[in-house]
């Protein structure tokens, strides 16, 4: 069992990298919610990306639970992405900090290899607003714990990796 994070700004490429990570059987956790036409297009040219070889599992809410549903020695999870996770939790009135708990018991437990895409937040501007800056501090402290967890952490940026901790896995 191994957890890899792999974090990156919007459009770094760090799903794609993400994807390469992950040997067979594989589990797509997805994470996000089409609420429009453009995030139906985004979830459709993901889907392509990938290609066939996944099982994908929809879980916007109930990340935990859908990782426990795949978790199995010898296969892998790509969970793709926390920053939609925490923002769905957070526009749902949810315990964030307690869900982010739940989420670092769910991987210590974990059997099979886990790989999580997340956003890294913290390198622009103060936000403006209370929400925003609420997300940015929750986004924040959800990719330091899982970080300390992790066996190997990479940082993407303009498609090309950056080893924080641990290696790249094979």
């Amino acid at each position: 069992m191994s957890i890899t994070l792999v974090l990156g700004g919007a459009r770094s490429g760090k799903s794609k990298l993400a994807e390469t990570f992950c040997m067979s059987p594989r589990t797509y956790i997805a994470t996000a919610q089409a609420f429009d036409d453009e995030m139906r297009e985004r979830i459709a040219a993901h889907k392509i990306q990938r290609g066939a070889g996944w099982q994908t599992v929809e879980a916007p809410l109930d990340l935990v639970g859908a990782m426990a549903s795949q978790d199995n020695l010898g296969t892998t999870i790509l969970v793709d992405c926390i920053t939609l996770w925490l923002s769905n939790l957070l526009l749902a009135d949810a315990d964030c900090l307690a869900a982010v708990d739940q989420l670092v018991l769910g991987l210590q437990k974990a059997e099979a290899n886990i790989v999580l895409v997340s956003n890294e937040v913290g390198l622009s501007i103060v936000p403006e607003n209370k929400l925003a800056r609420a997300f940015r501090d929750i986004q924040g402290s959800a990719n330091q714990r899982v970080a300390a967890i992790a066996d190997n952490v990479v940082f993407v940026a303009a498609g090309l990796p950056l080893v924080l901790k641990g290696q790249l896995p094979k």
